[in-house]
């Protein structure tokens, strides 16, 4: 168990924390500065790779990933001085992959090929919707054109390009999302991110929602279709769901998000940014400070942006791989639950969950069908049950 991570993989997690504008259904730690010192930032940022580097040495680095807010407003001097110090302090596996989250309204040739010759390897774009009516109810500040062209962009720089867009959008029909998301696959993109549109507390959407003043939410039926219209059309063009929210062709896995959901060992640097860290073969819970001022004043200061390094019992630790792993189409590994947790799953659980339709089961796999990713968190509480 002490060895556990290594299925998954080690990986490093950058968070920069500023946006344009911060968008409605948002709830992300995320923040709009008119002014950002990008030198002050660069330094906490070497500090943090030391002194990380320093606690996990001589581990293979499987992927490195800018996410937010929007790093595509970080300076591509940054970014290369960032990666130049995070491939000295650790060696690099050989498909290391790069990632950088981008929007459409911080995109140029220009930034972009400067982004790949600092070292980013694979670009996530948040397109997000492809018509400029649900762009604006989205808070987005980029039109459909203009997403279109900065994803042309992309996929001229990058070998590896990634967008997302949310469905059961306000006022959107099946028929609406059939036309979008047959026009997205259109684009030969290898990686999709299609989520659902959830309403979150703290967010404009929440509290607009709260005082009844969200209009034409999609019903949880039609949004259900939606979801099954997804996997049907996405499968049919190459790029089946390898996750619940995530379509893919063979090889183009987020290797990043996979580290995640494999329970790999990742650590978090930036404000907010959590991880997950094996040190004498015992797991961690990391966390950061969440403002960005403080965090910054935390290091420099203190030396750590750390907040929280809480031990993960092996309970907590099967858990979180059960919860994680059955997302995947590739399913759970039993052994290896049963390692972690010291017993394998109730097998009357197993029988009842197998005979709904909702678990394929073997003895050394467990996977969730789509019926069964349709209602994951019902499946898992009678799993993980006492």
């Amino acid at each position: 168990m002490a060895e556990d991570w290594q299925t998954g993989g080690f990986g490093l997690y950058i968070h920069w924390p500023f946006c344009q504008a911060k968008c409605p259904y948002c709830d992300f730690n995320s923040h709009v500065a008119t002014e950002i010192d990008q030198a002050r930032w660069l330094s906490t940022y070497l500090s943090e790779i030391k002194r990380v580097s320093v606690e996990l040495p001589g581990r293979s680095l499987t992927s490195i990933y800018f996410g937010g807010g929007t790093p595509s407003l970080m300076a591509p001097d940054t970014v290369a001085a960032i990666l130049s110090a995070v491939t000295s302090a650790w060696p690099a596996a050989n498909d290391l992959e790069i990632t950088l989250e981008a929007n459409p309204t911080s995109v140029e040739a220009g930034r972009f090929r400067a982004f790949r010759d600092a070292g980013v390897n694979r670009v996530s774009m948040g397109l997000q919707a492809l018509n400029d009516t649900d762009l604006k109810r989205l808070g987005r500040l980029h039109s459909a054109a203009e997403g279109r062209k900065a994803y042309d962009i992309a996929r001229d720089t990058f070998a590896r390009v990634s967008f997302d867009l949310i469905y059961a959008r306000q006022y959107q029909s099946p028929d609406h999302w059939r036309a979008e998301l047959t026009e997205a696959l259109g684009f030969a993109a290898d990686h999709l991110s299609l989520y659902q549109l959830t309403i979150e507390q703290g967010t404009a959407f929440g509290d607009r929602h709260a005082i009844g003043r969200l209009g034409g939410l999609v019903e949880d039926d039609t949004a259900a279709g939606m979801y099954d219209m997804t996997q049907d059309l996405c499968a049919a063009a190459g790029l089946p769901a390898y996750e619940v929210s995530n379509h893919a062709a063979d090889m183009a896995q987020s290797r990043h998000n996979l580290i995640y959901w494999r329970g790999g060992d990742y650590a978090g640097i930036g404000p907010g940014a959590h991880g997950r860290i094996t040190l004498g073969g015992q797991r961690y819970a990391t966390e950061t400070e969440l403002a960005p001022l403080a965090w910054l004043n935390r290091v420099e200061q203190k030396g750590s942006g750390e907040t929280l390094r809480d031990p993960v019992t092996a309970r907590e630790q099967a858990e979180e791989y059960a919860m994680m792993s059955l997302r995947l189409s590739e399913g759970l590994d039993r052994p290896r639950f049963a390692r972690l947790n010291g017993s394998d799953f109730d097998p009357d659980t197993l029988d009842r969950l197998e005979n709904l339709g909702m678990l394929e089961v073997s003895d050394n796999r467990l996977r969730t069908t789509l019926d069964g990713r349709r209602v994951l968190n019902a499946v898992l509480r009678e799993l993980l049950a006492d």
